[in-house]
């Protein structure tokens, strides 16, 4: 790849405009791609995220035994194997993707066979003894290499259990009731802290039958699923950064067409109200239980204030709190952030490099194990960005340097594919210079 590729100047804007339609929501296309591959019969997928992650989790489907076509951009076709997979005779590749390796081990557990995960560089130092943990309490076999991938999996019958997960994680959840799917009994899985329910959403659109209470889903198995048709909402995680961004600029005005707005998502608009931005959400409509509709969002002309993120709210915002602490400098009285451990064990540790970063473009910035203190009205000079190879550094270090003096370099900038490949065509598309 060229260094040309590997590198990205973004230069300050003046202000944020326009309106943009994003590439259809990671979480979602992943688990659509991974229930419908297991469905019975064919789903058509529309607006599917363009990401490098969720086209890992169609090749792991494909080389399972699904039938995958993708017919344009954004347009997938998925033929599903009717709840019975075929062993491929060689590992299946993640990627860099945690999503795909944590979700697909929970529906290989209870199938006949032995399967090997494995991915990057990256995927292969994230933890996965948290999927270990459930999956052999419904007595699943699990071989692990000191609690990372490459992850084996000699499936069989498994037995459905109560199970209480220890950290917050969307992903743990989704695992244990794709598992249960097809475990005779009741799957239960409790959490302290609700985390994102697209997986609840999305086993119901195919036809699943789950029970929700106010800290537990249930899943009753096995069940088998139907395909369906769908338009994957835009992804409200990649809506951050430009959210961020026009935020930062009195006299923004942007607008974003068809984001998922899941309410277990959307705490993003809570805190940016909270700063003092405009929000307002128009045109809300529900497509297969998602809710789906446009934001539309202008900074105050006196500036963004101060907040914090912390507790159950910081679980929920975990991939925009990077974005979140690079606009800080630039509120009033900054942005505090605490209960965000699991930023450490993301695709790099984000608070230590967000800490980083920003004291390379002169802020000052305090760095705790669980989080960070921004103070604001402090302002930034462009700098040499390290990403780290992680994409949402590459991205929320883009955003502060829109309203930086000076240009600014990110080192890494190709990572930005793994999620979103138009990232920086779309960022300039909006900044006015």
């Amino acid at each position: 790849m060229s260094t040309a590729v590997h590198e990205r100047l973004v230069r300050p804007a003046r202000n944020i405009i326009g309106s943009l339609r994003l590439p259809g929501c990671k979480g979602i296309s992943h688990r659509y791609a991974m229930l419908g591959a297991f469905a019975d019969g064919t789903s058509r997928f529309t607006n599917f995220s363009t990401g490098a992650d969720c086209a890992s989790t169609l090749v792991c489907m494909a080389d399972l035994g699904a039938k995958v076509n993708r017919s344009g951009p954004g347009s997938v076709e998925v033929t599903g194997v009717a709840g019975r997979v075929t062993p491929p005779t060689h590992p299946l590749d993640c990627g860099n993707s945690g999503s795909t390796m944590r979700m697909i081990s929970g529906l290989l557990a209870p199938q006949t066979g032995r399967f090997t995960l494995v991915g990057d560089t990256s995927l292969s130092r994230r933890p996965m003894e948290r999927i270990r943990k459930p999956l052999e309490a419904m007595g699943a076999r699990l071989t692990l290499t000191d609690g990372h991938a490459p992850l084996m999996i000699d499936g069989g019958p498994l037995r459905a259990i109560d199970y209480t997960t220890p950290v917050p994680s969307a992903q743990v959840k989704s695992c244990v009731l794709f598992a249960g799917l097809q475990t005779a009994g009741i799957t239960i899985v409790r959490e302290e802290t609700r985390t994102r329910d697209h997986s609840e959403l999305a086993l119901r659109a195919f036809g699943a039958t789950l029970t929700r209470t106010s800290d537990s889903v249930s899943i009753t198995g096995p069940q088998s699923l139907h395909a369906i048709d769908a338009a994957v909402p835009g992804d409200l995680s990649s809506a951050s950064f430009f959210l961020c961004a026009a935020a930062l600029f009195p006299g923004s005005s942007l607008v974003l067409d068809s984001i998922g707005l899941n309410p277990t998502r959307a705490g993003l608009l809570d805190v940016l109200t909270a700063l003092g931005a405009h929000v307002a959400v128009l045109n809300i409509e529900e497509k297969h239980a998602e809710l789906v509709g446009a934001v539309q969002i202008s900074a105050p002309p006196e500036g963004l204030g101060s907040t914090e993120v912390s507790g159950a709210l910081a679980a929920q915002l975990i991939d925009e709190l990077p974005v979140l602490a690079a606009i800080a400098p630039f509120t009033s009285g900054g942005i505090r952030i605490r209960g965000a451990r699991e930023l450490r064990v993301k695709e790099s540790d984000r608070i230590a490099l967000v800490a980083k970063n920003l004291r390379a473009m002169g802020a000052e910035v305090a760095e705790f194990d669980d989080g960070l203190d921004v103070p604001g009205g402090q302002s930034l000079h462009g700098a040499q960005i390290d990403s780290g190879g992680d994409h949402r550094i590459a991205m929320a270090f883009s955003v502060a340097a829109l309203r930086a003096t000076g240009d600014t370099l990110i080192h890494g900038a190709d990572s930005a594919a793994i999620s979103f490949p138009e990232f920086f065509d779309l960022l300039d598309q909006v900044a006015e210079r």
